[in-house]
Parts: C-alpha cells; structure tokens; sequence
C-alpha cells in the first residue's frame, strides 16, 4: 500500500523534519508513512549519545542505538504523516527560515 500524498500541500523544503534523540527508538514508524521517503534508520553517533539525557541513552542502549534520520528532509512537504504516526512523539516539524 502507497501513502497517501493528498494531505502533502507544502512545497518540498519549507518544513523539514527534527528528530528528538531523547525520544526516538527507531520503530522506522514514520519510515512506512512518508510518501517522499525521507526517512532511514541509522545509528546514533558517539558524539551525539554524550548530548543525551539520562533517559535518552537508557533509550539507545535498549534499542541498539538505532533511530531515524530524515536524510532527505529537503524532500519534505510537511504533511505531517510521520509526526501522527510516531509513538513516541519524537518528531516535529520545523519551519524554514525565508532565504
């Protein structure tokens, strides 16, 4: 089954996605939701675990240290799939600033 893109009305690169660290335990959700594509699963670099909290690296450690980035967010044209279908709340969407 295809997502649906009807709800995708924004230009590709006015919003892109931000992941929370502390929160995302890379269930690939929003993955299977975005019509663009978007998303990949990735592990959580070193240097990014040290700016985690306490519950943000008990998090990582449980889940492998596997979470989503938005590797093509310039892609994104905020139809907010992935922010619905998130569990942990873990995405929002963020407005570009006007070149």
């Amino acid at each position: 089954m295809q997502p649906d893109t009807s709800t995708c009305k924004q230009d590709p690169g006015v919003f892109i996605p931000v992941i929370d660290r502390n929160k995302c335990e890379g269930k690939a959700e929003c993955m299977t939701v975005c019509p663009y594509n978007v998303f990949e699963l990735g592990i959580v670099s070193p240097q990014e675990r040290a700016t985690l909290s306490f519950v943000g690296r008990l998090k990582g450690t449980a889940h492998g240290w596997k979470q989503a980035f938005p590797v093509r967010a310039e892609a994104c044209r905020a139809c907010a799939e992935c922010v619905a279908s998130c569990p942990e709340k873990a995405i929002t969407l963020k407005r570009m600033a006007v070149a």
